[in-house]
């Protein structure tokens, strides 16, 4: 093979092939001594003085040495290592690396830094990194919003490594062209988010209300009620997961009003378009939208339309995505409109074990709790049980790798103490000894892991200590 896969390269850093670009990490077999695996002050990326009080803020809750260690390594390790500040077009610029990729993901940047925005009101840093976020998100949008990563350069016409030959229409900035309905609603709950914690209406300009006007029309066209519409995309790949059949525009599905998605969040193919768990983001999204568009623009006009869309789209996943088994009724993961359907999770954000994280459902809604109970099992494909953990992964990395990440949305959207305790002693437990949350790691030897330097886990992570801190205390003492 001539050039690596993403595949290629991830697995490469998680055997240390990069090390020396990476903080130095104790051994699975050394005793933690626990040193401090942030950068030096003088080499972190970005710094915030409300960071910096919330950390002391939140260790002093903490009992367990190793515990509070994690925390103080994962919460700041975006801001340290993947936040690059500067100007675009005279305008605040943000562009953050998901970590060991030098490309920004719409998704993955938006939630690296979601964390953080409890802090934004009293942080002027923070509000300028927010800003300038929100304003290359919106230039992103506007060079391709089908694209789920771009270049730092808007104008570059260098694509990453295993992108270089993709077949669609790629265009100068764009990193990758994989199209994923998430990619957008991350983009509008980072925007959202910002935007009801500090009341900032500074970077909602005519610029980022166009980007909007686009996110719309490619939902309204990823619909499919008129044909196939314009996105297609092929990749000469070993990886089944990594190319799109029938000539890139995916498996055949009828349209029932959703929305169709070629990949998940988790950059893999969909193997049925009409991926539940991000048409089930996009109504939350979609109201969000309407609400900054009437409050921030009076733009009655177009907040009924996204409304409308919002409404279509959670009346058709109430009629095709849900399965009954048993007598009892459970969401699905994927569908064709034709009566298939697909039972999984993965461990990507969104998923079934996320749906009231992203503010789809509540955590006690009775349907939710039945999905949930099945994805936690063998009902569910990609759950593994080992020696070292059980939780769900994904087929990007295979069967017995379990994400972090899942552990981590388990125990946000759960209220049972024994399960989150239970959650925290296997976060705690599956780091090997590097301080640090990974991609994925083997469910009997945590010792063979994913990505050392994966800044949305460990954003996650923090993200999970800070709301036990705040809500169940006892379980930090």
């Amino acid at each position: 093979m001539d050039t690596l896969t993403r595949r290629d390269m991830l697995k490469l850093v998680g055997a240390g092939a990069f090390a020396l670009a990476l903080p130095r990490f104790a051994t699975a077999d050394t005793k933690p001594a626990r040193p401090d695996h942030r950068p030096p002050p003088g080499k972190r990326k970005f710094t915030s003085a409300a960071v910096e009080a919330e950390i002391a803020r939140v260790q002093a809750k903490i009992g367990d040495p190793e515990l509070a260690w994690l925390f103080g390594n994962c919460y700041p390790n975006t801001l340290d290592t993947t936040v690059h500040i500067g100007t675009l077009r005279g305008k605040p610029d943000t562009f953050i690396v998901t970590g060991d990729i030098d490309a920004m993901w719409l998704r993955d940047s938006s939630a690296q830094v979601w964390p953080y925005l409890p802090l934004a009101a009293k942080d002027e840093s923070l509000r300028r990194l927010y800003r300038g976020l929100i304003h290359r998100h919106a230039a992103c949008i506007a060079i391709d919003p089908y694209a789920n990563a771009f270049l730092p350069d808007p104008q570059a016409h260098t694509t990453l490594d295993w992108a270089q030959h993709d077949l669609t229409d790629m265009k100068p900035g764009v990193a990758e062209r994989k199209w994923e309905i998430d990619s957008l609603c991350w983009t509008i709950r980072i925007a959202h988010g910002y935007w009801k914690a500090t009341g900032d209406r500074v970077p909602f300009d005519d610029d980022w209300r166009a980007a909007m006007h686009q996110v719309l029309a490619t939902f309204r066209a990823q619909q499919r009620k008129d044909g196939k519409g314009p996105y297609h995309f092929q990749r000469a790949s070993a990886v089944p997961t990594d190319t799109v059949p029938l000539d890139g525009y995916g498996n055949p599905a009828l349209p029932v009003g959703m929305i169709f998605s070629m990949f998940r969040p988790s950059d893999d193919a969909c193997i049925y378009p009409l991926f539940v768990p991000a048409n089930a983001f996009a109504v939350v999204s979609l109201r969000q939208l309407a609400e900054m568009s009437r409050a921030l623009h009076g733009d009655a006009a177009f907040a009924a339309d996204c409304e409308a869309l919002a409404g279509e789209v959670q009346a058709a996943l109430e009629k095709y995505a849900v399965m009954t088994d048993g007598g009892q009724d459970f969401w699905v993961y994927e569908i064709d409109g034709y009566g298939n359907q697909l039972f999984m999770d993965d461990a990507n954000v969104p998923s079934l074990l996320a749906l009231p994280y992203l503010g789809f459902c509540a955590r006690d809604d009775a349907r939710y709790r039945r999905t949930r109970a099945r994805a936690w099992s063998e009902h569910n494909p990609y759950f593994f049980r080992g020696k070292a953990a059980e939780g769900i992964g994904g087929p990007h990395e295979g069967l017995r790798m379990i994400w972090p990440m899942a552990l981590m949305v388990r125990a946000l959207t759960s209220e049972d103490t024994g399960e989150i305790r239970q959650c925290l002693h296997w976060l705690k437990t599956t780091h090997a000894g590097t301080g640090f949350m990974h991609e994925a790691f083997d469910q009997d030897d945590p010792a063979k892991f994913t990505r050392p330097w994966f800044a949305w886990a460990n954003s996650l992570f923090g993200e999970l200590i800070v709301d036990l801190a705040d809500h169940h205390p006892e379980l930090l003492r």
